[in-house]
């Protein structure tokens, strides 16, 4: 009887190990974007910031987005900084996205994350918290989360990628303020692989044209999210 009990316990330490191997990956530091985040703020004090914009945050995939270009006729605030992860963005959210109260929230960050080796379910947990705090702060806000991106140089990550993806779609269709805009499918060619002439010499961050496909693909979640009444924020 001892024997068995034993090799029990044997067996779900084992299980118990296995399972949180699965995703050891700790999250960075997020003071190493200190200075950014400073420069951000040292920018709105000299700069007139539009009323309830359109915020796009994220990583470096927002930072490099000239998306005033690309959406001229909307009050769009960029604040990306490279690298980040969805860890980073939580971090910084009192000073990166409430102090904007934005109509709508655009949100790219994941990448990173499971680069760094979390796990899909970890990404969707986070963006998770995220979407918690920030209705709790601004229950009318629009949150659209872009689908993380297929890349030649994290080919072997798209599987997790792509489950990641099917996660956070699946909580968007349980809240009518969330919206879930893919914008990897248009990335791809006939083949099922990236189409390189949509990233730069990297094989990682979007070229001109691959922006292009996104403002693309992205306008009618966006025309959908800012074409909701106020009186619709509840779930």
């Amino acid at each position: 009887m001892l024997l068995q009990k034993l090799s029990s316990l044997v067996i779900l330490c084992v299980i118990a190990g296995v399972s949180a191997g699965k995703d050891r990956a700790v999250d960075p530091d997020p003071n190493r974007f200190a200075g950014e985040i400073k420069a951000f703020a040292e920018w709105d004090s000299k700069n007139a910031v539009p009323a309830e914009p359109v915020l796009f945050v994220g990583s470096s995939s927002i930072r490099m987005w000239r998306t005033h270009d690309c959406f001229p006729s909307l009050p769009v605030v960029n604040r990306g900084f490279g690298g980040s992860h969805i860890s980073d963005v939580l971090h910084f959210a009192d000073r990166l996205v409430f102090p904007y109260r934005p109509r709508v929230i655009v949100f790219y960050a994941g990448d990173n994350d499971i680069a760094a080796g979390k796990s899909a379910q970890r990404v969707f947990e986070d963006y998770r918290k995220f979407v918690g705090i920030a209705h709790a702060k601004l229950p009318e806000a629009r949150i659209i989360f872009l689908s993380i991106k297929p890349s030649e140089s994290r080919w072997s990550l798209w599987p997790e990628m792509k489950k990641a993806n099917e996660l956070v779609q699946g909580l968007s269709g349980k809240d009518g303020r969330l919206f879930f805009a893919d914008l990897a499918t248009p990335l791809l060619g006939a083949d099922g692989r990236p189409r390189n002439e949509l990233l730069l010499g990297d094989k990682l961050h979007l070229s001109p044209a691959g922006y292009a496909v996104w403002a693309q693909a992205l306008a009618p979640a966006l025309r959908q999210a800012l074409a909701l009444r106020r009186d619709t924020s509840s779930p």
